[in-house]
């Protein structure tokens, strides 16, 4: 890639004025209220794990363990083994939790065949993690999903690409639909949009 090249992404990709936000549409789609930082105490950590261990969290999170099924992990255990297991190591297992000191199993690693060759790497953690992973989860969209912005869609529950996409359509039909188009000018410096 050519020096002037490179100069021109840095400059379309590294605007020179500071800005803490991406730029809003005048009008459109802003939002008065923005994310504070405030520092974590260790009592927020060990109310958090205790609502992690509540029993109506662990069962959810069993449920959902259950229901997405999946392989062993290193130790082997089956998901239909996971309850028998808790019954009987659910109290040692509760206060490593408490206390801090619960270590996660190693991640089973499986090689997985791309249809065009070469492999894909997965990581299967075991059953009592992947419930305990569940049950931490559970907790921490209760505390954080309700401070993200009812315009974000990713990785969020109920939420999806396909409604993201949506929202944008209403927001701009125009935008949308394809009625402006960006293309590279190679003879100038920058991007050039075009309306159709």
């Amino acid at each position: 890639m050519g020096l002037e090249r490179q100069k021109i992404q840095m400059r379309l990709a590294f605007p020179e004025e500071d800005r803490s936000e991406a730029p809003g549409a005048p009008g459109e789609g802003t939002e008065g209220t923005m994310a504070v930082c405030v520092p974590e105490s260790p009592a927020v950590g060990e109310s958090l794990m205790e609502e992690v261990c509540e029993r109506e969290n662990l069962k959810q999170a069993l449920k959902r363990v259950r229901a997405n099924r999946g392989s062993p992990g290193v130790d082997g255990m089956k998901v239909q083994e996971l309850l028998g297991y808790l019954k009987e190591h659910w109290p040692d297992i509760r206060e490593q939790l408490l206390q801090g000191t619960y270590n996660p199993q190693p991640v089973k690693r499986v090689e997985i065949p791309k249809a065009g060759g070469g492999v894909r790497l997965l990581g299967i953690p075991t059953v009592l993690d992947r419930f305990i992973q569940q049950g931490v989860l559970q907790v921490l969209q209760q505390h954080w999903d309700r401070s993200f912005s009812e315009h974000s869609y990713g990785f969020r529950p109920g939420r999806s690409a396909h409604q993201a996409v949506a929202q944008a359509q209403r927001i701009s039909p125009r935008a949308a639909a394809g009625w402006w188009t960006s293309t590279w000018n190679s003879s100038s410096t920058g991007c050039t949009t075009t309306s159709y």
